[in-house]
């Protein structure tokens, strides 16, 4: 499971290492408190969120959730309610992409302020048009706040695999680093902006995404 530590202002939430942290429900709930605990810390802070092994994140927990049909509509609302919550945070947050980062995985990844991601393997990745998924509005309407038109019709209607580099020429991420040094520099990043994890930042988000919150918050017809 998830480990929250501090190093100084910021927080560091390690992704599970030895698996693909889909959105299983018990996952999301320990995602929950670690936000929950760095929204309740006192003075400048920040977030990085960090994989390590293989994968980031590869999305929503499918074989969860076809087992599950009649909670679809519930788990949906919260995993777009976990995307609304970073995507709205006051707290400064940089997503450490360490490894393969797809679907509900990558919409995550983009929810945070920033993102760092491995230069030479790992992809991001929106495959849901090859899994004949489509996107949930509010899922939509995040992509096309945090990427270029071009870019998000690219991802969306054809499942393009990005590496890093790639990733980093088009604005998906915001830098790229060699192995073993994502998490470094994802904290480098997000250090001098701990002082910016203000009350008033909150605000000046929620107007830049009102479309996109409003959307993840709107719930999931089933």
């Amino acid at each position: 499971m998830p480990e929250l530590e501090r190093d100084g202002e910021v927080f560091v939430l390690h992704l599970d290492p030895d698996d693909e942290n889909r959105f299983h429900p018990d996952r999301l709930t320990a995602w929950e408190a670690a936000l929950d605990a760095v929204d309740a810390a006192e003075g400048p802070k920040a977030l990085v969120t960090a994989g390590s092994g293989k994968f980031f994140s590869n999305g929503l927990d499918l074989d969860w959730l076809l087992a599950h049909g009649d909670q679809q509509a519930a788990y949906l609302d919260r995993v777009q309610g976990l995307l609304a919550r970073t995507l709205a945070s006051p707290v400064v947050t940089v997503a450490a992409l360490n490894g393969h980062t797809f679907a509900a995985g990558a919409m995550w990844a983009l929810a945070h302020d920033l993102r760092v991601m491995r230069a030479d393997r790992g992809y991001f990745c929106l495959p849901e048009v090859d899994l004949g998924l489509p996107f949930q509005p509010g899922m939509s309407d995040l992509l096309r706040a945090r990427l270029t038109p071009a870019v998000a019709h690219e991802a969306m209607t054809t499942g393009r695999r990005y590496g890093g580099r790639a990733a980093r020429e088009l604005a998906i991420v915001d830098a790229v680093a060699d192995a073993g040094q994502v998490l470094a520099t994802a904290v480098e990043l997000a250090r001098p902006l701990a002082v910016k994890s203000v009350p008033v930042r909150g605000r000046i988000k929620e107007t830049l995404y009102a479309q996109a919150l409003a959307s993840l918050r709107t719930p999931t017809t089933a």
